[in-house]
């Protein structure tokens, strides 16, 4: 493996020697990697001075941890500047054409491009969280639990890894380093959210859901290399000198692809449809296990958090309960309708947050109303009631339908990041999603859609008949 990686490491090198060479990189970095912690260090003073006054010790204890995040944050958002101009800026002052020339392959120079370029984000967030450590340790004698310090590394690690992952891959499809840094946004607000998350869990002091986010960003940080390598191409790097926007080409492409060449509605179904469906067999699978996690998820949280005493209490359930709100839209065929859009919101929105996120996030989505599933599954047989007889009141009469739905719509997305992740011959990576979203359509269209009218109609006619007759 070393052997392999000795080309890569060459240009790692190369790279590193080069940009120590430059203060314009280096001297900013080095002053702002010092300052920040010297400020941080004298907020955490003042803020613990201040709420000792009013008795609130433990809100300055909190803060210092999460002083040491941000800390380490910090420096690698301000240097992604180095690896978003990591091939596009190269291309743009012509200096990259002797590197793609040389014999290296496309892996070698990626991977070796991707290693130079974290070391200074990286090295430079160790040196402020080492700052900001002997700052805070002199003035009010703080210092962290060795897991703690330990989780504030790896989380680092993995953030930058992130980060410089995926403005690598923005410099190697983006003409230009303007444009490189437009699309920036879509690196650093993402992250922004993940902060806001992350802080809450060291307000909270919840420290040990600080590896769940490791891992998770973790396996992000591999698929965004794997994307990288596999789309990285030299050629259609020197050849592509100007990204134009082509609306009726990318709606001609997606037609084509959506369509298959079927001039009718059951050809459609055999030449796009059925295959489609058929390419989600592993993805389906893989679902249908992550489905099973939220369930079982959901049990956790109702032990975590239980209901009140009473609140299931359904035994005075009477079927004019029901028919007494027949004029309430939910429960009658107006409801249809509603209950319908709103499953294919949903789905939309998964797709739209699976775009961002390689699928991840859009399954984050489909699993929500599976861990309310077990959540409420478990508060019913904690309130003495069976929680198989509560699924079969609540959950079949329509979920025999919606569930199956919702897995084919999990399926179908997790395809969509499969296929970005996968090598693709001769196209780009806005060519891979545009085909993957025309094979998302098709399952949608075909299936899912359909799948979950049928499930609304359940819904408002059948289930709340099921509900009275099992449990009133």
């Amino acid at each position: 493996m070393l052997d392999n990686l000795r080309p890569a490491l060459i240009i790692t090198r190369r790279e590193i020697r080069d940009q120590f060479r430059d203060w314009r990189i280096i001297i900013p970095i080095i002053v702002l990697t010092l300052v920040f912690p010297a400020i941080m260090n004298f907020t955490a003073r003042q803020a613990t001075e201040f709420v000792g006054r009013f008795g609130a010790d433990i809100i300055g204890d909190r803060l210092i941890p999460f002083l040491l995040m941000v800390v380490g944050f910090f420096p690698i958002s301000i240097s992604l500047v180095i690896a978003l101009e990591s091939f596009v800026g190269e291309k743009e002052r012509r200096s990259i054409e002797p590197l793609l020339s040389s014999p290296l392959t496309d892996w070698h120079l990626y991977i070796g491009k991707l290693l130079a370029v974290i070391f200074p984000p990286l090295a430079a967030s160790y040196l402020g969280i080492g700052v900001y450590l002997f700052g805070v340790f002199r003035q009010i004698g703080w210092s962290p639990e060795p897991v703690l310090i330990v989780q504030i590394l790896l989380l680092t690690f993995v953030q930058a890894l992130v980060m410089v992952a995926g403005a690598v891959v923005i410099s190697t499809q983006a003409t230009s380093v303007r444009a490189a840094n437009l699309l920036a946004s879509f690196i650093i607000i993402p992250m922004a959210f993940l902060i806001q998350g992350e802080s809450m869990v060291m307000f909270w002091a919840e420290y040990d859901a600080l590896w769940p986010v490791v891992f998770g960003l973790a396996v992000l940080a591999a698929v965004l290399v794997r994307t990288g390598v596999s789309h990285f191409n030299r050629e259609e790097m020197l050849g592509r000198e100007l990204d134009s926007l082509n609306l009726k080409g990318t709606w001609r492409t997606f037609i084509e692809a959506f369509t298959a060449g079927a001039r009718s509605v059951p050809g459609w179904y055999r030449q796009a449809a059925f295959p489609a469906l058929k390419r989600l067999r592993t993805p389906v699978l893989l679902t249908g296990l992550v489905m099973a996690a939220a369930v079982w998820i959901g049990v956790g949280l109702a032990a975590q958090f239980p209901l009140p005493t009473g609140f299931l209490d359904v035994s005075n359930l009477e079927i004019e309960t029901f028919s007494q709100l027949g004029n309430v839209s939910l429960l009658n065929a107006a409801g249809v309708p509603v209950i319908w859009l709103h499953n294919l919101r949903v789905v939309a929105l998964a797709l739209l947050l699976g775009v961002f996120s390689f699928s991840v996030a859009g399954l984050l989505v489909v699993m929500l109303p599976l861990v309310l599933l077990g959540y409420f599954a478990a508060s019913f047989a904690g309130a003495g009631i069976s929680p198989f007889l509560f699924a079969t009141a609540f959950v079949v009469p329509h979920g025999i339908v919606e569930l199956p739905a919702l897995m084919l719509a999990g399926a179908a997305i997790l395809y969509i990041g499969a296929r970005i992740v996968a090598p693709s011959q001769g196209k780009s990576i806005g060519e891979v999603f545009v085909l993957g979203l025309a094979e998302w359509s098709q399952v949608i269209v075909g299936f899912v859609a359909p799948m979950l009218l049928g499930a609304a109609a359940l819904e408002v006619f059948v289930t709340p008949w099921v509900v009275v007759r099992l449990l009133g």
